[in-house]
């Protein structure tokens, strides 16, 4: 991918190190890190790490997912929570149900939650 390439050399380049010098860090050699640079093969895992480590940067950036060296902040939410929580209405009965007074779990339940706030439930 060109974008990666590009952001390798750019890496590379703001701090003014050779590719021989960048290449002995790396554990790798001088044409491997031009052509890397120069979009002519593809970049091993490891190196890619290895420059996301060294620059202080995220892969999404060295993937030119994002402009941001640090990469993008995410709110993680798998799909299992949001399809529970795209029904509100089936939610909101069960919430109903376990908190009836007259339903037989709703001590039990209560009881439960308050040690889960304690810290008692594992």
């Amino acid at each position: 991918m060109v974008i990666i390439a590009e952001r390798l050399k750019t890496l590379r380049e703001n701090l003014n190190i050779t590719q021989i010098k960048l290449s002995e860090m790396a554990g790798s050699n001088q044409s491997s890190i031009n052509r890397y640079e120069n979009n002519q093969a593809d970049v091993p895992t490891k190196i890619l790490l290895w420059y996301a480590d060294y620059f202080d940067v995220s892969m999404d950036y060295i993937f030119g997912r994002t402009d941001k060296p640090q990469g993008k902040v995410y709110n993680y939410q798998p799909d299992a929570i949001k399809q529970k929580f795209d029904n509100q209405e089936q939610w909101g009965m069960f919430i109903e149900a376990c908190f009836d007074p007259g339903s037989p779990m709703n001590a039990k339940l209560k009881e439960m939650l308050m040690k889960m706030t304690e810290g008692e439930v594992q």
